[in-house]
């Protein structure tokens, strides 16, 4: 009887099946590193709407991307109040207790998500830094 050739599709299967696992692991890392899950349903804050009438906003959540100009005030029961320099516009930014094992410095670069309080303060839920 005779031998059997090898089949050469096999190891054309065997290289799809690679580059498949290679095309979706840099598909899931890709979607994957814009941040966490939570922040990419988040929407931005629109600082201009914040700075015109910040009780419009009353009651929502954002995120925003900004530079820490300079720090406040401190108060053990509220937490830091900070300076947040996002684009050309400075926002106050109320760093709950919940961060105070966070070390926050001047120009350190974070991302907030922010709650817009009932007295139109910005209290944080979430900081990360960038």
């Amino acid at each position: 009887m005779a031998r059997k050739r090898k089949s050469p599709r096999r190891l054309g299967g065997i290289l799809a099946l690679v580059a498949a696992a290679v095309l979706a692991l840099a598909g899931f890392l890709l979607f994957n590193s814009s941040g966490p899950a939570t922040h990419r349903t988040i929407p931005p804050l629109d600082v201009a709407s914040y700075l015109e009438n910040s009780n419009t906003l009353r009651g929502n959540i954002y995120k925003m991307e900004g530079t820490v100009a300079e720090s406040l005030a401190w108060s053990p029961a509220s937490g830091r109040l900070i300076a947040v320099e996002v684009g050309e516009d400075i926002l106050p930014v109320l760093v709950t207790v919940d961060f105070n094992s966070m070390n926050i410095q001047k120009q350190q670069r974070l991302v907030f998500v922010v709650e817009v309080d009932e007295k139109g303060i910005l209290r944080t839920r979430e900081v990360t830094k960038a």
